[in-house]
């Protein structure tokens, strides 16, 4: 059945418009939606651009002062990107997933105890004396070891591998080809060789945590890398063993936590960002992308650069280092000119 303003509405939990059994075919941005599209503005920035929109429907934060004009359906809410998300699913196509039950082409321990309502798919291998719990379902190819523990509806996409004795929570997402539990980077310098620590830990991965892609976190050397409830991450992150990340954080790609790096509940850390091993962020700190954390950041703090400061403090001295060349100019002109007054007869 076609989706209409009345389902639209009904998902942003909105009155119904008066045109309710129109159809609509899709979302769009301002600039590129048609007629029979819904939109959405959150910003007077975009106010140009709500003027001249073609949009059947358009999303409005209740809060600014821009409106569409009369013949455009108005869907007024707290937060038009929150809004969106809550319309988005209604033009999804499904997932492909494998059906419940077992692919013949997988490979499960005799021991494992698996409920009847996971869905495994081909080539899924799953080790010795592991348990998933209801509703989980494991795409082509996924690796479990020994010792597992996945709790009840997590989706762990394409070529995941999670290693021994990794304990994974409830409703967690895992994106292709991450790895859980690999050796953590550990090694002592004997006088003639680098000899291995041995990482015997764990990673606890905690309730509704999504992890991207090709990520990877390490196993701790004992005890367990942990990853707070609620914590996205994103893809090419690399976290380190003993590392400890609080509830809800936010982590942007190609973010590097070396061992033992503590982040607080809410930390968000754009892209690039690299911290040192042993740091503690506080809760709720953010820091700009490719900043480079050496040293404790207080809860609260947003810093940025290389090394990571305070934020205004690194801005003060980009733009100093930006006027470097022309102070440079100034005092050779001003070195030239004390030269020639002190060769005066």
């Amino acid at each position: 059945m076609p989706i209409t303003l009345s389902d639209i509405a009904q998902a942003l939990s909105c009155p119904p418009p008066a045109r309710g059994d129109m159809p609509i075919t899709g979302v769009a941005t301002l600039t590129e939606a048609n007629a029979g599209e819904v939109s959405f503005i959150g910003s007077d920035a975009f106010a140009a651009d709500l003027a001249q929109t073609r949009a059947t429907a358009v999303i409005v934060r209740r809060s600014i002062k821009s409106r569409p004009g009369a013949s455009v359906v108005t869907f007024l809410v707290d937060d038009a990107d929150l809004g969106v998300a809550a319309v988005l699913p209604l033009f999804a196509p499904p997932v492909p997933r494998p059906p419940t039950g077992r692919d013949p082409l997988c490979r499960i321990d005799p021991t494992a105890r698996i409920d009847p309502s996971v869905a495994v798919g081909p080539f899924v291998v799953i080790g010795a004396r592991s348990t998933i719990a209801a509703g989980t379902v494991l795409h082509t190819g996924v690796s479990i070891g020994d010792d597992v523990v996945i709790g009840r509806q997590c989706e762990l996409h394409p070529y995941v591998v999670i290693r021994e004795r990794i304990t994974i929570g409830q409703r967690v997402v895992i994106h292709a080809s991450s790895v859980l539990g690999t050796d953590g980077f550990g090694y002592r310098w004997d006088g003639k060789q680098h000899v291995k620590i041995p990482h015997i830990g764990t990673v606890i991965v905690e309730d509704d945590v999504d992890i991207g892609s090709c990520v990877c976190i390490d196993r701790a050397k004992f005890s367990a890398t942990r990853i707070g409830r609620g914590t996205k991450i994103d893809n090419l992150v690399q976290i380190a063993h003993n590392v400890v990340i609080g509830p809800n954080c936010l982590i942007v790609g190609q973010v590097g936590l070396a061992g033992s790096a503590h982040l607080g509940a809410g930390v968000v850390l754009g892209g690039q960002v690299g911290v040192r091993d042993h740091v503690t962020i506080g809760a709720g700190a953010m820091a700009a992308a490719c900043a480079a954390i050496a040293n404790d950041i207080e809860a609260g703090t947003v810093v940025s650069g290389a090394p990571a400061l305070p934020h205004r403090q690194s801005l003060r001295e980009q733009a100093a280092l930006r006027r470097l060349p022309a102070l440079v100019t100034q005092m050779r002109t001003l070195q030239e000119e004390v030269d020639r007054l002190g060769k005066r007869p």
